[in-house]
């Protein structure tokens, strides 16, 4: 049986031993986007105290960045950690790290075309996971990423019913990874979503617009029938939407550091 986090209060964090192997640093303006990223999916209101955020590393694609285990609004370029695929830190220094690292770890190993993954569990998107019979699908150009159904990661499948719902281990990582396939978000029952970008510019977006596209569908279904994307208006639209994400992000930015 998995502990539960009722018994330990420390259930969401590990403190790991460092690998000895070598890594070149990575670029400090990667660290700061990511810094910044963490406090745009806070502002944006698609994580809290809890969620995070990586970026394949710049240097060594078989590694990947992400802060320590703190609240994503705190995160500064000194919180970033490198990571292996198997979930070993390089620089950690002994600061406590996310325990579910494995989600980002087993996504960039399954897709190599992934530079970035935002894990949360923004309120508007849960519910979806949770009503298995009602696809979660583009309702508007903004969301065309999403695609005709998003793939919903069913944990007990994988490891029985009596988990905390967290990814833990490789062995979850992989099953969750598998679930994603070459979709761009994955719902995860009864725990948030994942999502993923060849940029971390574009992650930020698509987790934005994810929780937007949410609540948008939650809202239509208050009226009635919606009339959802077709798979061709959703592949069209986040091919040309995509091409927008940059004005999104100086915007986002500046909102975030207080400039306006």
């Amino acid at each position: 049986m998995c502990t539960s986090i009722l018994d330990d209060p420390a259930a969401l964090a590990e403190v790991i031993s460092d690998t000895n192997a070598a890594s070149a640093p990575a670029d400090p303006t990667l660290l700061s986007d990511i810094a910044t990223a963490n406090r745009i999916l806070f502002r944006e209101g698609v994580v809290d105290a809890f969620g995070h955020v990586s970026a394949r590393h710049d240097k060594h694609p078989d590694r990947f960045l992400l802060a320590r285990n703190m609240a994503p609004a705190l995160v500064t370029d000194s919180d970033i950690v490198t990571f292996d695929f198997d979930g070993r830190a390089f620089d950690a220094q002994g600061r406590g790290v996310y325990l579910e690292r494995f989600i980002h770890a087993e996504i960039y190993r399954a897709r190599p075309d992934v530079m970035a993954v935002v894990h949360s569990h923004s309120a508007a998107v849960v519910p979806f996971g949770i009503v298995k019979n009602l696809p979660f699908r583009a309702v508007c150009h903004m969301g065309g990423f999403i695609g005709i159904c998003a793939p919903i990661f069913e944990i007990r499948d994988v490891a029985g019913d009596e988990t905390d719902l967290l990814i833990r281990n490789s062995m979850l990582g992989a099953a969750l990874a598998k679930s994603l396939g070459d979709s761009n978000v994955v719902l995860m029952r009864g725990h948030g979503s994942t999502v993923i970008g060849n940029r971390l510019r574009q992650a930020v977006f698509r987790a934005v617009y994810t929780e937007n596209n949410a609540r948008l569908q939650a809202e239509g279904l208050r009226l009635g029938p919606i009339t959802y994307l077709s798979e061709g208006e959703a592949r069209t639209t986040a091919r040309v939407i995509d091409m927008q994400v940059d004005r999104a992000w100086d915007l986002w930015k500046m909102q975030a550091e207080g400039k306006i």
